[in-house]
């Protein structure tokens, strides 16, 4: 998937950078570029990788707390030095699991919410007024 993101990428950026059209086109790119990222399907999707980027982010850092209070109550029991090391290390070994978990569902999540909005800027370019237009396979540029 990134690997076509980047050739689009690419391509756009060499084709906007090789026109003979120039400027005048570079600007017509950036109009239609600028409607489609404004259409509200577009920036609903925006609005819910938001969402999932913010709770993601919260998942992890709550996760390392908990793992942290964890280890420190298992350090501070009772018993032998070699016992709480023992205990520590044993918690410690349950948090690590916790958070990779977390990480993992919160990479899941945030892959999840990246497909989401580009079938939705898909869907969204699909129904804008200019592609109707370019559908029909006709071109208002070609008697110039």
């Amino acid at each position: 998937m990134r690997g076509k993101a980047g050739l689009v990428i690419g391509l756009a950026a060499g084709y906007v950078l090789g026109t003979r059209a120039g400027r005048e086109r570079y600007e017509q790119i950036k109009e239609q570029a600028e409607k489609v990222w404004n259409l509200e399907p577009v920036q609903k999707q925006v609005a819910k990788v938001q969402d999932l980027g913010k709770s993601a982010l919260l998942a992890l850092p709550s996760a390392l707390w908990n793992g942290a209070v964890k280890v420190t109550k298992a350090a501070s029991t009772k018993g032998t030095p070699g016992q709480r090391l023992d205990a520590a290390l044993d918690a410690g070994d349950d948090v690590k699991d916790e958070v990779a978990d977390a990480a993992e569902k919160s990479a899941e999540a945030a892959e999840k919410a990246v497909k989401n909005l580009t079938e939705g800027a898909r869907s969204a370019g699909s129904r804008s007024p200019g592609a109707a237009k370019r559908a029909g396979g006709g071109s208002s540029a070609g008697g110039k």
